[in-house]
């Protein structure tokens, strides 16, 4: 059955499989940089990512050289900025290595590197018999081999390795790796799979139980957890705004953004006015939303006049044009953006 399947599939990604930039190198920091990126990230928007990334830093030497700021901000709208933050940390071991290592093992002892990442990097540039399991392949396969263990359970996470490994053709790892990654997004995608225009139809166990649309299955529902942010964009007699970076052990570590004050519901003007002394809020956009992956945030951002002298603030002050020079997140750069045009 592997056999009959890695053949199609590969013959398919041959004629069919997406022309991407990192496809024509089997350099693996290019490879690298292109799977941190497109890791929940679709390829439309990430292909602009990669291609500024490798611009601004040709090599894992450069991505060591730079600072994490630099980094941020040019990872600045990708979200999940944790992968930022690993990849320049990955980066300086790679250069404390003497260069990228070529191990599975070792490849995946880089920061931020799961087992995903690691096969792509080995099987696409050495060639290794390594089989990827993401999003793409456990639906490929729960459809195509009819497994209904739910896979984010342990018993599931278990039986779909086996079956990857089972599957892979490991003459040609590089390509089935990337024929299969091609198929989930391009036909069987989790809505409407081009069931009619599949290779695979007639040995697929979903299409011939008609089960398309419930496999893969997941056991577990994800709790979304609420969270209130009001924002003060504080400008003081100079027109400077007030930003400050964020902490350590919460979302957006490193990234900068105007004064915030989280609690349990929304604040009213005159609530959030308080939170500053002397502030006076002049404008306001309310009501603006950002899903993460178990999260919901709800943000409210007042433009405040701040009398002078100003307070004791742990931040800086900037003029309004450098706000592009620092990293915020989307939700923030939307809210500045759209509290400042009115």
């Amino acid at each position: 059955m592997n056999a009959v399947f890695a053949s199609a599939i590969e013959e398919w990604y041959r004629r069919n499989g997406r022309d991407l930039p990192w496809r024509h190198t089997h350099d693996p920091y290019a490879v690298w940089v292109s799977e941190i990126i497109l890791q929940q990230t679709r390829v439309a928007q990430g292909l602009d990512y990669f291609r500024r990334f490798m611009e601004k830093f040709p090599s894992v030497q450069a991505l060591a050289a730079a600072s994490e700021d630099e980094v941020l901000l040019l990872w600045q709208g990708l979200g999940y900025y944790s992968r930022a933050r690993n990849m320049h940390k990955a980066a300086k071991q790679i250069v404390a290595m003497g260069g990228f290592p070529t191990d599975y093992s070792d490849v995946r002892k880089l920061s931020g590197v799961g087992e995903y990442t690691a096969a792509a990097i080995c099987s696409i540039c050495y060639g290794r018999p390594c089989a990827v399991l993401d999003g793409n392949v456990f639906r490929v396969l729960s459809r195509y081999l009819g497994i209904d263990t739910p896979i984010d359970s342990s018993q599931g996470k278990k039986v779909f390795r086996q079956m990857a490994d089972e599957m892979l053709d490991v003459q040609n790892p590089a390509v089935y790796n990337q024929a299969i990654m091609d198929f989930g997004a391009m036909i069987c995608t989790p809505k409407s799979p081009q069931c009619t225009d599949c290779p695979l139809a007639d040995t697929c166990s979903a299409f011939a139980g008609g089960l398309t649309a419930e496999l893969p299955i997941k056991s577990r529902k994800v709790k979304i957890r609420n969270r209130f942010l009001t924002y003060l964009i504080l400008t003081d007699a100079q027109g400077r705004v007030y930003i400050r970076k964020r902490g350590k052990g919460d979302i957006w570590q490193g990234l900068f953004e105007p004064f915030c004050h989280e609690s349990d519901s929304p604040l009213d003007a005159a609530q959030a006015a308080a939170l500053v002394p002397g502030c006076i809020p002049v404008k306001s956009v309310c009501g603006l939303t950002h899903q993460l992956t178990h999260q919901l945030l709800h943000a409210d951002g007042y433009l405040c006049r701040i009398a002078s002298p100003v307070p004791p603030l742990s931040g800086i002050w900037v003029e309004r044009a450098e706000l592009q020079d620092y990293a915020m997140p989307r939700l923030v750069v939307s809210l500045i953006e759209k509290i400042m045009s009115l």
